[in-house]
């Protein structure tokens, strides 16, 4: 009986969103290093193996803030989306790489290299790292929400995105 009780809690708790930690923000000051989450939706995802699109950069004066940090968006209509629903459009795990959190810890997630599982946005840190991730996506990310609740209250990450520069947010 505690097995199932313990199997029920644990399945239940999948389907409840992890507590929001700090939000990793890069030197651009900005969630997502400026890069509009709404605008994730509306891209074509590629399938599997293959590099996604370009993120959308947001603008400098189109902004909301959200847990603990300030978002950008392309369009005034992206952001009032945000605002409706922002743990939706938020990335998981604060902004931080999906297989590092996959794997115990807490490094910089680049928004060029993202996919949208189960209505979920998910960032990785290189190209390198998202060929491990997509070898096992749903397994990834059962190790990840596992692993999560323990390295979330730890700081978000303050190391630089490798090889990454980013254009957001622009001004007009």
């Amino acid at each position: 009986m505690k097995r199932f009780a313990l199997a029920a809690v644990a399945a239940l708790s999948f389907g409840l969103p992890a507590f929001a930690g700090e939000q990793f923000v890069d030197d651009t000051g900005f969630a997502v290093s400026g890069y509009d989450v709404v605008a994730y939706r509306s891209l074509e995802q590629a399938p599997v193996g293959q590099a996604q699109p370009a993120a959308v950069p947001g603008k400098a004066d189109i902004t909301a803030d959200y847990n603990g940090a300030t978002f950008a968006f392309a369009t005034e209509e992206n952001r009032a989306t945000f605002l409706e629903n922002p743990a939706y459009y938020a990335p998981a795990y604060d902004g931080h790489c999906a297989y590092g959190v996959s794997k115990g810890g807490k490094v910089p997630g680049n928004p060029n290299l993202w996919r949208i599982v189960d209505d979920k946005l998910y960032l990785n840190i290189t190209k390198n790292v998202v060929s491990f991730w997509e070898e096992d996506i749903p397994g990834n990310i059962t190790l990840a929400e596992g692993n999560w609740p323990a390295i979330d209250p730890n700081p978000a990450s303050g190391n630089p995105i490798p090889n990454f520069t980013s254009s957001a947010p622009v001004q007009d």
